[in-house]
């Protein structure tokens, strides 16, 4: 409206201005189309936008704005009206697909003007402003933000827009009009749902240890109980077991990296020195423990074998520390020998070369020809604490360090371990095993572990006894303890003893009797025996001592556990090794799950040290070994030979 009261006409960018006024221009074109606002049912039918152009002739293909509608006498009835209108064009526009467009582009080009005189306009950057001689009159103002303007598009299409496309006429003359809206990439707006099927193993610990909100180890087992996953994901043979999305096999490697983004507020927050057992982050808490052992169990493979003092060593110690009939590795290998080779070192290689790159040696310690050494999965060597051993010698005389024992203590997340292996002096006196447990005696008073390592549990600790110490110990090695039989008794018994069970030999075992009468092994338990006598065999083959000693075979070879808490330690096989033969005895052989707890970050970290020259040594000879049986395969399967006749 003009001052006097006559009708501006209003004009749209791209229309010449009428005569005697004039359109202030804008640079920017008008994006959206206005939308047209009915008014109140008090006024009645819809006023009907009508614009004349610079001929004065109406055109039908240009939109157009619509007049100033009356205002309403009820208060908020303006605001009522464009409410129900948007919500009646909101229906209207999602059921029209030609004019459905992406909401995130809309709310950000379009705006909601409201006019002071009531009315509702598709907001553009442009302000239209009549002009008459010096006096200007803003047409709009006060733009509103937020207002989803996307939802009226359906009722705010000229007839021009709703004609069919081969009914319309050149687009260049309708410029003014806004152009369709690019639909822009659809994001997730939340987590996309889990995989159906799971490509973890439940024995599969460190490197291929995925994140627990994804692990489905229950549903694996049951459905696939015969399949078994390779340790290592980049084996290709890991493929093979997948699904057959393909972009899963394409992402596998990041997708279940153990590696997690870490945000810059946990690493402004996060100590490593210090931390509680239920905090978050911790490098030993307990979201750390369940990432690497979602059942809080690591497995432990125990090995005692009285060497003889042979100089030769076996061949291939595979039968030994990876036998055929287990499905699975363990996480520590503990390996105890009483009576060594000469060359501590080369048995040392000789293990490292077996256990292969997955392993590294954690620590080794000897007291004169008892060894011990302890191996680790190479991914777990962050959690060790810095282990510590100390030593123990029977004999009367100190530098003879042929009997007494040997101890390796380390704290493992919140759990501390100590493994002994020892050899007992024997008591030719069949009655009494008194140099036996003379022998038990000083080792517990005078092994001096731990030394640094706090204790987890000082309240059940007692000075005089090591194994109270410590959470879960192992102690294994030659205890000398025989049967109270003679060898012809002996030898009738084992004929007649059929599927494993050695209860009748059992019932003569001295350590069996010594145990439960409480003089020997004070809170120690050892698995069910199913195993022939470890002691004595001719070398080189299955038959007991044909020499004139005749010795009577005898269980001398053990290994025995204790534990804090109750059923921390389960026993997963307990047997001999009768493959390896270089020795009079037979080593032993015992696989236990074992219960972790989780612990704090101010102890005395290992910082991931190993004995690196080992590693490379044995895996040298593990590579040179492997290209000496393949050119071995490789010139037999070459090589021909022709007879003639």
């Amino acid at each position: 409206m003009t001052e006097n009261g006559q009708d501006c006409p209003l004009h749209h960018i791209g229309s010449a201005p009428a005569k005697g006024h004039s359109v202030v221009p804008d640079t920017k074109p008008l994006k959206t189309p206005l939308v047209d606002v009915k008014t109140s049912n008090e006024h009645g039918a819809e006023l009907k936008p009508a614009a004349r152009s610079v001929r004065g002739e109406i055109s039908p293909y240009q939109p157009r704005p619509p007049l100033i509608p009356r205002l309403s006498s009820k208060s908020g009835s303006v605001e009522e009206t464009v409410r129900s209108r948007r919500l009646r064009s909101s229906q209207e526009s999602l059921s029209d697909p030609a004019e459905t467009g992406s909401s995130t582009d809309s709310l950000r080009e379009d705006q909601t003007v409201t006019a002071t005189s009531g009315f509702v306009l598709g907001a553009a950057p442009s302000t239209i402003r009549c002009h008459q001689g010096s006096a200007t009159r803003p047409i709009s103002a006060a733009a509103s933000t937020g207002s989803p303007v996307f939802r009226d598009r359906g009722s705010s299409l000229s007839e021009y827009e709703r004609r069919p496309h081969s009914q319309q006429s050149d687009p260049t003359d309708h410029w003014g009009r806004s152009a369709k809206v690019r639909l822009s990439p659809v994001q997730p707006t939340g987590p996309l749902p889990a995989l159906e099927k799971s490509f973890a193993s439940t024995t599969l610990r460190a490197a291929n240890r995925i994140d627990r909100d994804c692990l489905d180890y229950n549903v694996l087992a049951r459905t696939k109980l015969g399949e078994r996953l390779h340790r290592n994901l980049s084996d290709s043979r890991l493929l093979d077991n997948m699904g057959s999305d393909s972009t899963s096999v394409n992402s596998m490697r990041s997708t279940y990296s153990v590696l997690n983004p870490i945000r810059p507020q946990d690493v402004r927050n996060r100590s490593f020195l210090e931390g509680g057992v239920m905090g978050n982050g911790a490098l030993l808490g307990a979201e750390e423990l369940d990432r690497y052992f979602p059942g809080r169990r690591v497995g432990i493979y125990i090995t005692t074998w009285n060497m003889q003092g042979e100089k030769g060593l076996p061949t291939n110690l595979d039968d030994l520390l990876l036998p055929t009939d287990s499905e699975f590795a363990q996480d520590f290998y503990i390996i105890g020998v009483q009576e060594g080779c000469p060359d501590r070192r080369e048995w040392e290689i000789r293990l490292q070369e077996t256990l292969g790159p997955y392993y590294v040696m954690l620590y080794a310690a000897s007291h004169g020809v008892l060894y011990l050494a302890t191996f680790i999965r190479r991914d777990l060597i962050w959690f060790c604490s810095e282990v510590e051993h100390a030593t123990v010698t029977t004999r009367i005389i100190s530098q003879i360090k042929t009997k007494g024992a040997v101890g390796i203590a380390f704290t493992f997340f919140g759990t501390s371990f100590l493994f002994i292996t020892s050899h007992f002096t024997f008591s030719s006196h069949l009655a009494s095993k008194v140099l036996e447990i003379l022998d038990y005696n000083k080792i517990v008073e005078a092994l001096a572990l731990p030394k640094g390592l706090p204790d987890t549990n000082p309240y059940r600790s007692t000075p005089s006894d090591v194994t109270t110490r410590f959470d879960q110990v192992f102690w294994f090695g030659d205890f000398n303890f025989r049967l109270s039989k003679d060898r012809a008794d002996v030898e009738t018994m084992l004929n007649h003893t059929a599927g494993g069970n050695m209860a009748s030999l059992l019932d003569h075992d001295q350590l069996s009797r010594e145990m439960k009468e409480g003089s020997i092994f004070k809170g120690f338990q050892e698995a069910q025996i199913h195993f022939l006598p470890t002691y004595k065999f001719d070398i080189g083959c299955d038959v007991y001592d044909t020499t004139s000693k005749q010795r009577t075979p005898s269980y001398t070879d053990r290994i025995l556990f204790r534990n804090r808490q109750a059923d921390d330690i389960k026993v997963v096989k307990y047997t001999s090794c009768s493959d390896i033969k270089t020795s009079d005895h037979r080593p032993v052989i015992g696989v236990f799950q074992v219960k972790l707890r989780p612990g704090r970050d101010n102890i005395p970290l290992g910082a991931g040290q190993f004995d690196r020259g080992l590693y490379l040594e044995g895996i040298r000879r593990r590579i040179t070994r492997e290209m000496k049986r393949r050119e071995a395969m490789k010139s037999q399967s070459s090589s021909t030979i022709c007879s003639v006749s």
